[in-house]
């Protein structure tokens, strides 16, 4: 959990538990994994216990939130760096109602969902139902996909309503086709993602993206007018290893940090 962070989408993490089960290719190197072992900590795999927090730790999205609220300034927070919200397992619904607790007496924070299994969201939500339906005006909700070959998170991630739903496109391991969720209605409005990420891997075992997949990504959102956020090239400029820092995030020449405007839901 971190009161700022260097992540360019977000301005503040915060983590429920520590944990987490590897799902798809694009955990194999995952970073919370190796920063959980650096720091001594064995919460990784499906008989590992999680790593639970106090009340000083709930406290501080609170803080975060008396300070937007203060400054007139909405705040995004990345919620969980290290697990993940919609994991099915018995010890975390506590942990996940506290969550939504939080959630809920922080309104002028925005919460960002990503996960890799979307398939859980819908079940795993149930303080929305007292909402008439509605969903949280400060939840966005977003998957993982690293290629075309896990593009069926988003049919579950769009089956389940939310202000924002957004692709994370990082790492990038495979060509990426958005399209059938960027199609665009009569009123020029895309129909489903409202925002995607990408970026390639860093670490020590980084594997490169190829320039041309987020090249195609990126003019798939132009086409659609969905804002798309170029977060970095990882340790690689294909096929180059030249260090994440060096690399940097600009693609053909200029940065891409677009950030979406949440919509107004209306049932």
């Amino acid at each position: 959990m971190g009161v700022e962070t260097a992540i360019s989408w977000a301005d503040h993490t915060f983590n429920p538990w520590w944990g987490c089960v590897k799902v798809s290719p694009a955990c194999t190197h995952c970073y919370a994994e190796t920063f959980s072992k650096r720091v001594g900590v064995k919460v990784w795999g499906i008989d590992s216990p999680r790593r639970f927090f106090g009340r000083k730790h709930w406290e501080e999205p609170l803080k975060w939130n008396e300070r937007a609220q203060k400054d007139g300034v909405r705040r995004r927070v990345f919620c969980a760096s290290m697990a993940d919200v919609f994991e099915d397992r018995d010890d975390l619904k506590q942990a996940r109602a506290d969550l939504f607790l939080t959630i809920e007496e922080t309104p002028d924070l925005d919460w960002l969902l990503l996960t890799k299994r979307p398939e859980n969201i819908a079940q795993m939500l149930p303080r929305w139902s007292h909402m008439n339906g509605r969903p949280f005006r400060n939840v966005w909700l977003g998957t993982t996909v690293e290629s075309d070959d896990y593009r069926d998170r988003i049919r579950h991630l769009v089956e389940v309503d939310a202000v924002v739903h957004f692709v994370s496109y990082e790492p990038a391991l495979g060509p990426l086709n958005l399209e059938p969720w960027l199609d665009v209605d009569d009123t020029g409005r895309t129909a489903q993602i409202d925002w995607v990420i990408a970026g390639g891997e860093s670490g020590g075992h980084a594997r490169a993206s190829n320039p041309e997949w987020f090249l195609a990504v990126r003019d798939q959102c132009a086409a659609a007018s969905v804002p798309f956020h170029f977060k970095q090239w990882g340790e690689w400029i294909y096929p180059i290893r030249v260090g994440k820092k060096a690399a940097g995030r600009s693609l053909e020449g200029r940065e891409w940090l677009d950030f979406p405007t949440p919509k107004e839901f209306v049932r």
